[in-house]
């Protein structure tokens, strides 16, 4: 067995190096033009009494990060949630590894070093929330920001590109989320080293018009740090309750 994980774990440098080499640490994405997402360019004009900037979520535990979005804004900018999803007001997308995100998780010390050391498939999580996000997620810190309405269909082609599509065009749905009521949507990159949830949360807050170094995001404190400076100005409004955040 250790000769086996040893090669197994070689293996897995060697794909992942390669990987990491051909696409650097940012996941490879195709052009908001793709027309097998069919992704519209242009988002509609705020409606009358609707303002034109947008107010977003970060959350954060020790080690890892997730946002939050108005599920209205994200689906009037194009993104193609899974069938059935419901229509609520807000949503909480996160990234990571599909052996961290399931019910057995990385308890185990193979499990722990498969996703440590190994690429692994990935999965983007979407859970609906109704209420107050401080409410919500109260063990997590919170920072917002407000930005554009018009960067919603960078943000939506991303996350469109960020999940393989069934032959409906939807998403694809693997399981039920971690927590909440929400879905994991299979990844359509893989999971590894230093590709880790943080770069997902990376790209996701440049494609919203922010600057980060995705090299310096790879812990969720050097995410933090960055989308707390300008330009990207995030700001905290909830330290969380979780002694050990």
């Amino acid at each position: 067995m250790p000769r086996l994980l040893s090669r197994a774990t070689l293996a897995g440098w060697v794909l992942a190096t390669a990987l990491l080499v051909s696409c650097d640490v940012r996941l490879p994405v195709q052009q908001a033009t793709c027309q097998r997402r069919q992704v519209r360019l242009v988002t509609p004009p705020a409606k009358p009494g609707e303002a034109p900037d947008v107010l977003v979520w970060m959350l954060a535990n020790r080690y890892h990060t997730s946002m939050i979005f108005p599920y209205a804004w994200l689906v009037e900018s194009g993104y193609i949630p899974p069938a059935g999803f419901g229509h609520p007001q807000y949503v909480v997308m996160s990234w990571g590894s599909q052996i961290a995100y399931s019910k057995q998780g990385a308890r185990t010390p193979l499990r722990f070093l498969r996703v440590f050391l190994t690429p692994t498939h990935s999965v983007m999580e979407l859970i609906p929330i109704e209420w107050n996000v401080a409410e919500v997620c109260s063990k997590q810190r919170i920072w917002r920001k407000l930005v554009p309405r018009t960067k919603g269909p960078a943000l939506a082609a991303f996350l469109n590109d960020c999940s393989v599509a069934g032959p409906d065009g939807k998403p694809r749905v693997l399981c039920e989320s971690s927590w909440g009521h929400g879905v994991q949507l299979q990844g359509r990159c893989l999971y590894f080293i230093p590709r880790v949830c943080n770069v997902w949360t990376t790209q996701t807050i440049e494609n919203l018009g922010g600057q980060i170094n995705p090299w310096l995001a790879l812990t969720a404190n050097g995410l933090i740090r960055q989308a707390e400076r300008p330009p990207n100005d995030f700001e905290l409004i909830w330290s969380g309750s979780d002694p050990t955040p």
